[in-house]
C-alpha cells in the first residue's frame, strides 16, 4: 500500500540525498571552470598567441555564463533543476571538447566562450543551491546555500593539482579531454534533485514579469548587483590570470596550481563560516567585511616580497573570502522577495558578476600584453573591494512588503 501513496517520497529524494547531489554537482562543475586558467601559459606557448586571446575567449565565456543564467533559472523555476543541469552537462562537455582540439582562434571562442558559457549558466552552481534550499526549512536554508558554495570550492581545491599534474605528465590536451568526460557525472545527479517547477506559497504568488520589476525597484537589489560585481571581477582576474603571474614572479608552475587549491580549501571554511554568520548577522554587513578584507589580502600581496610563502598565504586569506559572497548574496535575495523565482533573480544578480568578470579576465589580458604587467589590475581590485565594502551598507535587509504581511 505504501508504494501506491502519492505522499510517499523515496529516499533518494529525501533532502539529504538533495543536499549531497547539490553539493557533488556544485563540486564537479565549479571545479571544472575553476582549473581554466592553468592551461593560459600553455595553450598561449603552443598556439602562438597573446594573453588577451585566451583572456578574451574566457571573458565571453563568463559574459555568456552571466547572461544566460536569468534564462536558466527562469527554465529551472519553471520546469526543474534536473532537465536543465543535465542539457547543460552535455553542453559543458563538448565545451571543454572543443578547448582541446581547436587552434583557430574563432573556434576557441565559440567552443571555450559562447558553448562553454551557456553550459556553465545552465550547470550552475546557484541552480543546484536553489533545489537545495527548498528541500530544508527556512531555518536551515542560509547553512544549506553555505554547503553548495562550499562544495564548489572543494572541487577547486581537488581539481586545481590534480589539473596541473596531469598537464605536466600528460599535456594540456588530454587534460581537457579528461575534464569534458567528467562533465557528464552531473546528469544522473541531477535527477535526484526536486523535478517539479517552483510554487507559489503565501505571499509569494506571482507572474515572472511582476517578481523580476518589484526586484529591479528595490534599492537593495540594485546595490546588491553592484556589489556583486567586484565579486566576479576578483575572483575571475584571480582565477585564470594567478597562475600566469606566479611564473612571472619567477617561480614553478606548481605554485599557482597549489596555491588555487588552497583558495578552494580555505573558501570551504570561508562558505561555511558565511552559512553561519547569515543565520546569526546581517548579511549585508557581512558582504561588507568580507569585500574590505579582500582588499586587505591584495594591498599585502602586492606590497610584499614574492616568495611561496607570500603566495601561499594570500591564497589563504583570499580563499576564506573567495566565494563567501555567494551563501549570503543568495540569502539576501531569498529573504527579501521570497523563494518562488530564486533562480531567475538570483541570476540578475548574477548576470552583474559576470558583467565584472568579463571586465576582471579581459582587462587582465589586455594590460598584461599593453604593460607587461598586472600590477594596474592589482590596484583597481583594491579600489573596488572598498566600492563593494560600502554599498552594501545601506541595503534594507527586510522582506518587501508582499511577504512582510504574511508573516505578522
Amino acid at each position: 500500500m505504501t508504494a501506491n501513496n502519492p505522499t510517499h517520497t523515496p529516499l533518494w529524494r529525501s533532502p539529504a540525498f538533495i543536499l549531497i547531489a547539490g553539493c557533488l554537482i556544485a563540486m564537479s562543475g565549479f571545479g571544472t571552470r575553476a582549473v581554466f586558467g592553468l592551461f593560459l601559459e600553455p595553450m598561449t606557448q603552443a598556439h602562438g598567441w597573446g594573453r588577451e586571446t585566451f583572456a578574451m575567449a574566457l571573458a565571453i565565456q563568463n559574459l555568456l555564463w552571466g547572461l544566460g543564467l536569468p534564462i536558466a533559472g527562469a527554465l529551472s523555476d519553471r520546469y526543474g533543476a534536473p532537465r536543465v543541469i543535465a542539457a547543460g552537462a552535455v553542453m559543458y562537455a563538448f565545451g571543454v571538447w572543443g578547448m582541446a582540439e581547436v587552434g583557430n582562434v574563432f573556434w576557441f571562442n565559440i567552443f571555450a566562450g559562447l558553448l562553454t558559457g551557456v553550459a556553465l549558466a545552465f550547470t550552475a552552481f546557484s541552480i543546484a543551491m536553489a533545489a537545495m534550499a527548498r528541500a530544508v526549512g527556512p531555518q536551515h536554508r542560509s547553512l544549506a546555500l553555505g554547503l553548495g558554495t562550499a562544495a564548489g570550492s572543494l572541487g577547486q581545491m581537488v581539481f586545481s593539482p590534480l589539473a596541473q599534474t596531469f598537464i605536466a605528465s600528460h599535456g594540456w590536451n588530454l587534460t581537457l579531454l579528461g575534464l569534458a568526460v567528467g562533465t557528464l557525472i552531473m546528469i544522473p545527479l541531477a535527477f535526484i534533485l526536486p523535478s517539479g517547477a517552483s510554487k507559489g506559497v503565501t505571499g509569494q504568488n506571482q507572474s515572472l514579469s511582476e517578481a523580476i520589476g518589484e526586484a529591479m525597484s528595490h534599492p537593495g537589489f540594485v546595490l546588491l548587483t553592484f556589489g556583486f560585481f567586484v565579486c566576479g571581477f576578483h575572483v575571475s582576474f584571480i582565477g585564470v590570470h594567478f597562475p600566469a603571474y606566479v611564473v612571472d614572479l619567477g617561480l614553478p608552475a606548481h605554485v599557482g596550481a597549489y596555491a588555487l587549491a588552497i583558495v578552494g580549501g580555505f573558501n570551504l571554511l570561508g562558505a561555511l563560516l558565511a552559512g553561519f554568520a547569515g543565520q546569526r548577522f546581517s548579511k549585508c554587513y557581512s558582504l561588507s567585511v568580507i569585500y574590505f578584507c579582500r582588499g586587505i589580502a591584495i594591498t599585502a600581496l602586492v606590497l610584499a616580497p614574492a616568495t611561496e610563502l607570500t603566495i601561499y598565504l594570500f591564497a589563504a586569506g583570499m580563499g576564506l573570502f573567495w566565494l563567501s559572497t555567494v551563501p549570503l548574496t543568495t540569502g539576501v535575495v531569498a529573504q527579501l522577495f521570497g523563494m518562488q523565482y530564486m533562480g531567475t533573480l538570483f541570476g540578475l544578480v548574477f548576470l552583474g558578476h559576470q558583467l565584472g568578470s568579463f571586465l576582471g579576465v579581459w582587462l587582465g589580458g589586455r594590460v598584461y600584453d599593453l604593460t607587461g604587467s598586472y600590477d594596474m589590475m592589482w590596484w583597481a581590485g583594491v579600489a573596488l573591494a572598498v566600492f563593494a565594502a560600502l554599498v552594501h551598507l545601506p541595503i534594507d535587509e527586510r522582506p518587501v512588503a508582499r511577504l512582510a504581511a504574511h508573516t505578522r
